[in-house]
């Protein structure tokens, strides 16, 4: 290798044994069963059942950050908190796109919990396909953790830039190229038809939408793939501890969203805040590899990140519920329906 190569396969360390690897996928595989059986029969996620599954997602990471504490140490405890964190906070800005998305196909209450477990049991094989990827590259690319820091600062831009235009986020379900091309495919029903994707229709086989929305939140799984999985790797190296978070992050959506349904449209500054902190591990991730050319050049170490990235979510939620707190809901919602009385459309 060239001399800039100063992060070899032999220096990619990792806590992760391939029992601990089997164990854990086992534990995420399981974990996803628990949800599908949970929510085999639709109904209407109350306050109650949210808050009780949110408590146990909670502490269920917490408490493995803790054992890896105890089993590793400090900095590995500090890494997986840090990454825990981060991938948490990203998954906030997934969760109200996903709102976005399940308002404009008008998706019934009682599908919502199956929408969205289906968008992260998608999350989580992108995120490990990703994962996989980034750890190649640290291993024969010189520069990828410069190329990891790029991503981060040039979408830390483009959140800043769309937060400072003061334009609201907008879906509109007929600019979708995931729904275009499936309507292309095969015709679309116009009604919902429980968890069905397909059904047949004056003879032939149509799909619902349903399986629309599916797709769609599917499509948007790919492009936080791309922001998450640079972001953890700029707090830890270890590619079991960065599966571990972006897993743990992603189990809990399905009762966080119901818990914040109300709070998401309140927290108008969450852009602002996740653009810092994508900016910082960027920035982060550029000095480590500077630091591997010139030693003179300071990294930033961990657990400096992990008070930032606090300080940061503390600041925008504090801010966002001030300015919220007179206009009534703070909402910063646009939705377009399709012409023509559902999300089907009439495109058959």
């Amino acid at each position: 290798m060239s001399e800039l190569s100063y992060l070899s396969a032999a220096e990619l360390s990792s806590v992760g044994t391939p029992t601990l690897w089997a164990v854990t996928i086992a534990g995420v595989l399981a974990l996803l069963v628990l949800d599908f059986l949970v929510t085999r029969k639709p109904h209407e996620v109350s306050i109650r059942e949210a808050l009780g599954w949110s408590a146990f997602y909670i502490a269920l990471p917490l408490a493995f950050g803790a054992w890896i504490w105890s089993r590793y140490g400090g900095q590995q405890g500090i890494e997986y908190l840090t990454g825990y964190l981060v991938e948490k906070s990203l998954s906030v800005d997934n969760l109200f796109v996903f709102m976005l998305l399940l308002a404009a196909f008008a998706v019934p209450a009682v599908l919502a919990q199956r929408v969205l477990l289906y968008g992260i049991a998608g999350a989580l094989v992108l995120r490990a396909v990703f994962i996989a990827l980034g750890a190649a590259a640290l291993q024969t690319l010189d520069f990828a953790f410069l190329l990891f820091a790029l991503i981060l600062i040039a979408t830390a831009v483009k959140l800043l830039r769309d937060a400072l235009s003061g334009h609201e986020q907008e879906v509109d379900i007929n600019k979708m190229r995931s729904v275009k091309l499936l309507r292309k495919v095969m015709p679309v029903v116009d009604d919902y038809h429980g968890t069905r994707m397909t059904i047949r229709e004056g003879g032939r086989r149509a799909l619902t939408p349903f399986a629309l929305v599916v797709v769609a939140v599917l499509a948007t799984d790919v492009v936080f793939a791309v922001d998450s999985v640079p972001a953890v790797y700029g707090i830890t190296e270890d590619p079991y501890l960065v599966f571990a978070t972006n897993a743990f992050a992603l189990l809990g959506l399905r009762a966080l969203y119901f818990v914040l349904h109300a709070a998401l449209s309140r927290l108008v500054h969450l852009s602002y805040g996740l653009a810092v902190i994508l900016a910082f591990i960027g920035l982060k991730l550029g000095l480590h590899w500077a630091h591997g050319i010139w030693k003179g050049v300071p990294e930033i170490p961990t657990l400096a990140s992990l008070g930032v990235i606090i300080g940061v979510l503390v600041v925008v939620t504090i801010t966002s519920l001030r300015a919220t707190r007179d206009s009534g809901d703070g909402d910063r919602t646009v939705v377009h329906e399709v012409q023509g009385g559902g999300p089907g459309g009439h495109s058959r």
